[in-house]
């Protein structure tokens, strides 16, 4: 891996949430100016004030900047998928990315890097089928507003800036997402595969998250769709039974898919879904990942 840039001043979006926290705290531990932009009236240096679902972003707290990284967007597990839920979803995401990618482009002078968020749900339903960033998009909710949200950078990468799509699959990590949720479960004995647990999962330590979000920021020959999951994806079986070995825990349990559909209702096929997805390009730049094994990014969390 190539080293980190010297100190400069880098924007991110969504740096409350889980991924964008740790980047900050990365970020400003190397020296880093960090500029977060918040939802509210700024209350101190280094905050910007924006309105992702508004489309709106004070682009004068943008000046100066090298890099913009946008992680935000609300929550996809959240909450079910109702009608209001979903045009929720999707505007935090694309209104916001819209409204950042024009400002970048506005710029006098540029930052030298945009990294947008974006998810492994872009490749829908792979089955046993592995995939990388040549793969086209999938089918699904989830995969068209993935098109949408890529597709609203749109203006900065117009405007001569490098803009890359950071592709995160399931972030192994004990604050929060999907790996948030499995921790107290399998830590009271109730854990256990979801469905038939043939699904694959492409997961990521939180640390290779951050280090994988970093080298797309100082890696020029970087642009475009970049999938951030480990290189090694597993069943929702094998990831069960790897809980259980790590966490010194049995995982009886298995909770059948209607329940699943009954409970979640639409969420459920992105839970029993397969994307088995592999970071081809991540891989191919140089990067190496501290945990690529599953048990690694457990312990890691824990």
């Amino acid at each position: 891996m190539a080293p980190s840039a010297p100190p400069s001043r880098i924007a991110v979006a969504g740096a409350s949430g889980l991924i964008g926290s740790a980047l900050a705290r990365s970020l400003a531990a190397d020296g880093h100016e960090v500029v977060r932009l918040v939802r509210r009236a700024p209350r101190e240096a280094g905050e910007v004030r924006w309105d992702p679902e508004r489309g709106r972003v004070d682009a004068a707290g943008l000046a100066g900047c090298a890099a913009v990284v946008n992680l935000a967007g609300a929550g996809i597990g959240n909450r079910r998928w109702t009608a209001a839920y979903k045009t929720r979803l999707r505007d935090s995401r694309i209104n916001g990315t819209a409204a950042l990618a024009r400002a970048v482009a506005a710029l006098d002078d540029p930052p030298r890097v945009f990294v947008n968020g974006s998810a492994i749900a872009y490749y829908g339903e792979t089955g046993d089928r592995a995939v990388d960033e040549r793969a086209p998009a999938g089918e699904g909710f989830l995969s068209e507003l993935c098109v949408e949200w890529e597709a609203a950078a749109a203006p900065a990468r117009e405007a001569g800036v490098r803009t890359v799509f950071a592709r995160t699959g399931l972030v192994v990590a004990r604050g929060g997402g999907a790996w948030g949720r499995l921790f107290p479960l399998f830590r009271a004995g109730l854990g256990g595969q979801l469905g038939n647990g043939r699904q694959y999962w492409s997961f990521i330590a939180l640390h290779d998250e951050v280090a994988a979000l970093r080298h797309l920021l100082d890696h020029e020959d970087l642009s475009g769709p970049v999938n951030l999951t480990a290189p090694h994806p597993l069943t929702n079986r094998e990831i069960t039974v790897a809980m259980g070995r790590v966490l010194h825990r049995p995982a009886p349990f298995a909770v059948p898919a209607p329940v699943l559909r009954a409970v979640l209702g639409e969420l459920a096929g992105d839970v029993l879904g397969s994307a088995r997805i592999l970071p081809t390009r991540l891989l191919e730049s140089g990067f190496r990942f501290a945990f690529p094994e599953i048990d690694g990014a457990i312990r890691a969390a824990v």
